[in-house]
């Protein structure tokens, strides 16, 4: 199993991040993260996980921006749901892009939801190409390479202080993401609970 991961892992890797970014929902930046936890323990060189990140990231979402400009419009006015509003929503959308597509492709690839629908809807409300190109390719870099980084900061530091420590630190780190995790629900209820 081993060897598989480490013989095809940026494959793997760089075959989920486009799929993502290219509109399918799968686990992209997940794979980003293992392959940076991998890389921490020698399995791969860092700087090879944030090519084939940021390389994908791009490719990915240039298939997406391709789909929503061939076809997107088309799809959207045939699907039941949407096709009655979507005339109503399209001028906004238009306007919205015009104005603050550059940023928001930038700051999509950081937003789960927004790295999935980002590409398509910029290719169907037009946005020029090589204004999506620019900022795309300058957020996919950024994205592969903080992603790459923090999960090899992280791999390393959990490596080490697991060999140090034992087990005893596996379980403290643990609990330690255990609290993390119950302290950001409560803290979640709390603001919708007010709101």
């Amino acid at each position: 199993m081993t060897h598989l991961i480490t013989t095809y892992g940026l494959i793997i890797v760089f075959g989920l991040v486009a799929i993502e970014c290219a509109g399918v929902p799968v686990p992209g930046e997940t794979a980003m993260i293992v392959a940076g936890v991998l890389s921490s323990q020698g399995h791969y060189p860092l700087w090879e996980v944030i090519v084939v990140g940021a390389a994908a990231a791009i490719i990915g979402d240039n298939a997406g921006y391709v789909i929503g400009r061939k076809g997107g419009r088309k799809l959207l006015e045939r699907t039941p749901i949407i096709r009655d509003y979507f005339h109503k929503v399209l001028p906004p959308s238009e306007r919205f892009f015009e104005k603050h597509g550059a940023k928001t492709i930038f700051l999509a690839r950081f937003v789960a939801v927004l790295r999935v629908t980002a590409a398509w809807i910029a290719g169907i409300t037009r946005m020029p190409w090589w204004r999506f190109a620019i900022f795309n390719a300058a957020g996919g870099i950024v994205w592969a390479a903080l992603v790459s980084v923090v999960a090899y900061q992280f791999g390393k530091s959990a490596a080490d202080a697991i060999q140090h420590y034992g087990l005893y630190a596996l379980a403290a780190i643990a609990v330690l993401v255990g609290a993390v995790i119950l302290v950001m629900r409560k803290l979640h209820r709390r603001g919708i609970d007010h709101a």
